[in-house]
């Protein structure tokens, strides 16, 4: 590849991560980021506990330590507290920057398994286009860190079947670094491990002197937990609250504890899901379809070296653990997904490298990329909800009673007129005796229904919710009384954003739709 083709990729890279931190116009949507900016707007050099364990401590502490390195060098000034917009702004930078690692990562071990001409520029060019991986770039989340956790161990991997000696400790020593990382951001991650002692079984399984081989995992393990305790100590010096918080982050996982934020689950089938409502979408549908095809083009030419197959083993076993033990879970929302996206652009660039007609790889490429770019474009608009916001303010008279939906992270937004604005719980219509009778007498009275997001009529309908689902049935056929004014956005594209599995909207681009009183 050419110097200026690679400064082109790192450009690309730096552009898509880094452009449109800030979007939202000043309103935060993401209830993880939400959280997570909480409890770093809670730090202070006399206090740093953050109070919140559904995530470790280490993007908290480096998002608030960083800050006020930058309020140091730049501002000259040493705030000992963050407040919360700066917090989940911190936290956004570094979701983006960890995007970036991973994806040169990713770069260099596409070199080191096919020699084919541009599979790894592809490869590349497809992560760097990948609509999840953008999304996620711009949520102060921890999903970025776990993709680069995953990605680093198993470039580590790569080297450590290549290794022997000092080097192999050092890339122990390195490993132990990166476990600790992705344990101290999230105690899942501890499946992210895999490639590392997957390689280092091979060496045992290889090796006649099995004695070394066991010593470096049991180095690996030791450092790695003696860091995971430094980075996120108080997951050990609040155990009891941390312990408290898994057990019922487990139990909402796994469906024993029924929340109403997990309504979409009820009835999902493991890894079916997936493949019809995470997949096609975070992919974007050419690249999804195109790897299928690809994979399967994989697995008829599978390696017959056994080199070449431990490499392929070291980058596909644990994305394959990984998903049939996180497929399985009652929860499927896409973040869980995030760190075996890359499965879907390695082998559509496998695909390509194959293609022996220059023009079809270059007209499928531009094909593959376009649902990246019409998804990074969003980020140059106005939030949907600003623009929806806006035109209520130009369209809606003042005073207008307005009935729409709460117990969102933030209510739908309104600009400058004053409004009669009920944002009522329908979350609960079903299970509170008391709200059916309160919402007919809001319908009767109110001139607007705002529908903000498909969160609700997508995931409670049928025979378990009959009071929603009466509801909804009524108010879009137009049988409640009301007409559909206006929609925000238009829906455009084969696939339908809505089916998807909701996260993959309702934070960053929900579409919104505005009834209003006819009779």
């Amino acid at each position: 590849m050419s110097s200026k083709f690679f400064l082109v990729l790192i450009f690309l890279a730096f552009f898509t991560r880094l452009i449109k931190l800030d979007w939202g116009d000043g309103y935060y949507f993401n209830p993880d980021e939400n959280n997570m900016a909480s409890a770093i707007s809670r730090l202070s050099l006399n206090s740093l506990d953050p109070k919140f364990y559904a995530y470790g401590q280490f993007p908290l502490y480096l998002a608030y330590y960083s800050f006020r390195l930058y309020s140091l060098l730049f501002n000259h000034h040493l705030p000992d507290s963050l407040s919360f917009t700066q917090s989940i702004l911190t936290l956004r930078f570094w979701s983006a920057i960890f995007s970036v690692f991973f994806i040169f990562i990713f770069y260099i071990i596409s070199k080191k398994i096919l020699k084919k001409k541009y599979f790894s520029e592809i490869f590349t060019l497809l992560l760097i286009f990948h609509p999840g991986l953008i999304q996620f770039s711009h949520f102060g989340t921890t999903e970025a860190i776990l993709i680069f956790v995953l990605a680093a161990n198993t470039l580590l991997g790569l080297l450590i079947l290549e290794s022997k000696g000092l080097k192999l400790i050092n890339l122990i020593l390195i490993s132990s670094i990166i476990n600790s990382i992705g344990l101290a951001s999230k105690i899942t991650s501890i499946i992210l491990t895999g490639p590392v002692l997957l390689s280092l079984f091979f060496l045992f399984i290889k090796g006649k002197n099995k004695l070394p081989i066991i010593l470096l995992g049991q180095l690996l393990a030791i450092i790695t937990i003696v860091l995971y305790a430094s980075f996120s100590p108080f997951n050990i010096l609040s155990k009891k609250d941390f312990l408290s918080t898994m057990n019922y982050e487990t139990s909402v996982a796994t469906g024993k504890i029924k929340v109403f934020y997990t309504n979409q689950f009820i009835n999902t089938k493991p890894y079916v899901f997936q493949f019809t409502h995470i997949f096609p979408y975070v992919s974007g549908l050419p690249v999804f379809l195109i790897a299928i095809i690809g994979f399967l083009s994989f697995i008829k030419k599978f390696p017959k070296s056994k080199t070449e197959r431990f490499k392929w083993l070291v980058i596909l076993l644990t994305p394959l653990v990984y998903f049939v033990y996180i497929g399985q879970l009652y929860t499927k929302w896409t973040r869980f997904m995030s760190p075996i996206f890359f499965i879907s652009p390695l082998f559509t660039a496998y695909y390509f490298s194959s293609l022996k007609s220059g023009k079809l790889k270059i007209f499928l490429i531009i094909i593959c990329i376009i649902p990246g770019i019409v998804f990074l474009s969003r980020y140059f608009r106005k939030d949907i909800r600003i623009i929806a916001s806006e035109w209520v303010d130009k369209y809606i008279p003042e005073k207008s009673a307005i009935l729409s939906e709460g117990v969102n992270v933030v209510d739908f937004p309104l600009g400058k007129k004053e409004y009669k604005v009920n944002n009522f719980n329908f979350y609960h219509l079903d299970d509170d005796q008391e709200l059916p009778p309160k919402l007919s007498g809001l319908v009767s009275s109110v001139d607007y229904i705002f529908v903000p997001s498909r969160r609700i009529f997508k995931n409670q309908y049928g025979e378990k919710f009959p009071h929603s689902d009466k509801y909804y049935r009524q108010l879009f056929s137009g049988s409640l009384g009301f007409k559909l004014i206006k929609t925000f956005p238009k829906q455009i594209g084969i696939l339908n954003p809505e089916n998807a599995e909701e996260t993959w909207t309702v934070f960053d681009r929900p579409v919104i739709r505005i009834f209003q009183k006819i009779k």
